[in-house]
């Protein structure tokens, strides 16, 4: 109690200053998934506070999704997940990421059909009777979804990808199948919150930020074989970027 008890002496609105030092203690990992704290009554008469200041409090803590309320179960914390922290700067899909980390990849498939579509067509730079591979997954760390992925595959490029299953690593079906070598591709990340979709494959309960990585992968013979738009949850995802120093 002592480490979250208020100053009364700031002028910081003493709700903030419980909610912040709670959230502190959540993030530190003091306080782990599914502990139970005080309901707001006795956690009122613990501090010697209002019932409405710690009212205020847990209502801030639960738009932010640190806790939940169960009725007569109580509060409990929700702790977000562990970070991880890719490095960028190599060509690699989710699978190849993951395993480097230490991390068990799975994949669920969400869509898989071929279609034409005269948008992804104009990405390509193909004709718009184009055949592609739309493939919808999500993407998964040790049973955590990490990725709501929609991805193309341009079928006059790599037909054989028309037999693949959407299972594990489309790089190495491209370059074990098609006999298709990766050379480079161009990437941009921005961030974004989750739509309705999103969020039901996370479980956030309203709207939560996101990174959303747009990717256009090319191979040997100049074409481009992937375009994918994949996005990642904020709250357990962070990218790592080396920089070189330029010589003086």
């Amino acid at each position: 109690m002592e480490k979250i008890r208020p100053n009364t002496a700031v002028s910081e609105p003493v709700y903030k200053q419980l909610q912040r030092r709670i959230t502190d203690m959540i993030q530190s990992g003091e306080l782990g998934d599914g502990f139970s704290l005080p309901s707001e009554r006795a956690l009122a008469e613990a501090l010697d506070l209002s019932r409405t200041t710690v009212r205020r409090c847990y209502e801030e803590l639960r738009a932010q999704d640190c806790i939940a309320t169960h009725g007569r179960a109580g509060v409990t914390v929700k702790a977000p997940p562990s970070r991880i922290n890719p490095e960028m700067g190599k060509l690699k899909g989710f699978t190849e990421e993951m395993r480097e980390l230490g991390i068990t990849p799975s994949t669920q498939i969400l869509e898989h059909r071929i279609v034409v579509d005269r948008t992804i067509a104009s990405i390509f730079n193909r004709p718009a009777s184009t055949r592609f591979l739309r493939l919808v997954r999500v993407r998964l760390g040790d049973g955590m979804p990490l990725s709501r992925e929609v991805a193309w595959y341009d079928l006059t490029v790599a037909p054989a990808l028309a037999e693949w299953d959407g299972e594990g690593s489309a790089y190495q079906y491209l370059e074990k199948h098609c006999e298709l070598g990766l050379v480079h591709a161009e990437q941009s990340i921005e961030a974004v919150l989750s739509d309705e979709l999103e969020a039901a494959v996370f479980g956030f309960d309203q709207p939560g930020p996101c990174l959303l990585l747009k990717r256009k992968t090319y191979a040997d013979n100049g074409q481009i074989v992937e375009y994918v738009e994949g996005t990642f949850r904020g709250d357990a995802y962070t990218y790592r970027v080396n920089l070189k120093i330029r010589p003086s």
